[in-house]
Order: structure tokens, then C-alpha cells, then sequence
């Protein structure tokens, strides 16, 4: 089961990947623009108006990697536990709204407290995991 949360931010990773992708192609047919004319992020980053999706889902292979790791650390060390479970559905839960709030209205202060939300449950999963082992020791 503890498995579940990773594939649930596999889905949100595969939803503002479809997201980037027609939100790019919309506003390259707006504008006449051709993928060769836009072949680093840099370029593209100067050229659309709209980099939401795109800057969201930089953000979904940084600190979620810590993450998926918590999740195969819990599942290696035999530390799957209600707790560990229902941090790690909190953790995907924040990253969902975190999501939302960047593709959409995009208010920084509510992004950033989601942010900084998801980032105390992911090190309370660390912690909790950490105490795990040296209990073990």
C-alpha cells in the first residue's frame, strides 16, 4: 500500500506533463511559432506568456524525489506504518493543491504556504524514518 502515494504522484506528474504540452502547443499556433525556433527552456521560457505548467513541473522532480525515496526507504526497512502511510497521502495531497494553485491563479503566498506545508510533512516522514533505524540499532 505504500506504494499508492508514489502512483498518485505519478498521475499529477503525468497530468501537468499533458497540461505543459497543450498549453505550449496552444500558444505556439497563437503566435506562429515553430518548435525550432524554440529549441532550449531558456528560449521557450522568453517566447511564451504562459510558463505555469512548464515551471510546475520542474518543481515536481525536486524535492518529491526526496519522496519517492522516503516511500522505498519505509517499504526496505519494514517502516510502513499508519503513520508513514498517511504522511506520505498528506505529502501528495499538499503537491496537488501546490499544483493547482501554480496552473491556475497562481497567488505565491498560497503556493509558497503549500510549499512549506509539503516540505514539514516530507521531513517529519525523514524523521520519523530515521528514529526507525537507530531504534533498530
Amino acid at each position: 500500500m505504500i506504494f499508492l502515494p508514489a502512483a498518485a504522484m505519478v498521475l499529477l506528474v503525468a497530468m501537468i506533463t499533458f497540461r505543459m504540452f497543450f498549453e505550449r502547443k496552444r500558444q505556439m499556433i497563437a503566435s506562429g511559432m515553430h518548435m525550432r525556433d524554440i529549441p532550449s527552456s531558456s528560449q521557450m521560457a522568453s517566447r511564451f506568456a504562459d510558463t505555469r505548467a512548464a515551471d510546475n513541473y520542474k518543481n515536481l522532480f525536486e524535492m518529491p524525489v526526496l519522496f519517492y525515496v522516503s516511500l522505498v526507504t519505509a517499504f526496505a526497512t519494514a517502516q510502513v506504518s499508519p503513520l508513514i502511510t498517511a504522511l506520505a497521502w498528506t505529502y501528495v495531497a499538499l503537491r496537488y493543491l501546490h499544483s493547482y494553485i501554480h496552473c491556475t491563479y497562481n497567488r505565491v503566498r498560497h503556493r509558497l504556504y503549500v510549499f512549506l506545508a509539503s516540505n514539514i510533512v516530507l521531513w517529519g516522514m525523514w524523521i520519523a524514518l530515521v528514529a526507525g533505524v537507530l531504534r533498530t540499532q
